[in-house]
């Protein structure tokens, strides 16, 4: 039953095309633009290095935009019924979430490797340790897929679920040195940053591309990431039966 749940989500969501703009298009546009702006007039070496701190900036930053998708898909289900009845099928509660949960899961790790291959084959970035960058693109995976599930359950209407993912992914964008190097910002914001996945993800993705990764700082990210996404999966099984309460029969 969970498989038919995450089949019947998958087909559906790569047939939507505007998940493609915000999952794709969006970002290289933005990653693009951002590299014209910021690389204009400057020497080759300066060129690359601002390079390699846009391209992982900003797929850490789009990452977070899956979490519209999935508020949309949660909030939909409830108010035409679809939750309801699937609530009153054998179906486990852990089961239809994880049916619901695992396609954003393929969409956003494929989300995140063709912003990589599209900075390679364009702007020919390093991909120093493409090993760790793929352990660290499945952990910001879970990290941030989980956050959207626990804000779907939390959040009681579409638009406050899309002004809630634009604080935290533009927000978190800007406090964790997305935009521009995170020394250049004051000491207060600096502290900041250490509290927010992006930070994290960010850091050890520039590591692991410059091939400078430290083990136990690479631990350090890791562990930081699942917590997260372990404590936001947590409130989702919490909240999930006050969701099922407002659906619709």
């Amino acid at each position: 039953m969970m498989n038919a749940v995450m089949i019947v989500e998958l087909k559906k969501h790569v047939q939507d095309k505007g998940l493609v703009f915000w999952i794709f298009l969006l970002p290289i546009l933005f990653t693009v633009l951002f590299i014209a702006i910021f690389t204009s007039g400057v020497d080759d070496a300066t060129r690359q290095e601002v390079i390699q701190s846009i391209v992982p900036g900003y797929v850490v930053m789009f990452v977070f935009f899956i979490m519209i998708s999935m508020v949309e898909v949660f909030i939909k289900d409830r108010d035409k019924g679809m939750t309801a009845r699937l609530a009153s099928t054998p179906l486990k509660s852990y089961s239809y979430l994880l049916g619901k949960w695992l396609p954003f899961m393929f969409i956003v790790l494929f989300q995140i490797i063709v912003l990589f291959l599209f900075g390679k084959v364009v702007y020919d970035i390093s991909l120093g340790e493409p090993i760790i960058l793929l352990i660290l693109s499945l952990f910001i995976t879970f990290t941030v897929t989980a956050l959207g599930l626990a804000m779907s359950l939390i959040v009681n209407t579409e638009n406050m679920g899309i002004a809630i993912t634009q604080i935290i992914a533009l927000g978190g964008a800007m406090l964790s040195g997305l935009w521009m190097p995170l020394e250049m910002m004051p000491d207060f914001m600096q502290t900041i940053a250490r509290f927010l996945p992006q930070y994290w993800a960010h850091q050890s993705f520039q590591d692991a591309m410059a091939g400078t990764t430290q083990v136990s700082e690479l631990f350090q990210t890791l562990g930081v990431l699942f917590a997260i996404g372990l404590a936001a999966f947590i409130i989702a099984m919490i909240r999930y039966p006050y969701f099922l309460k407002r659906a619709v029969n």
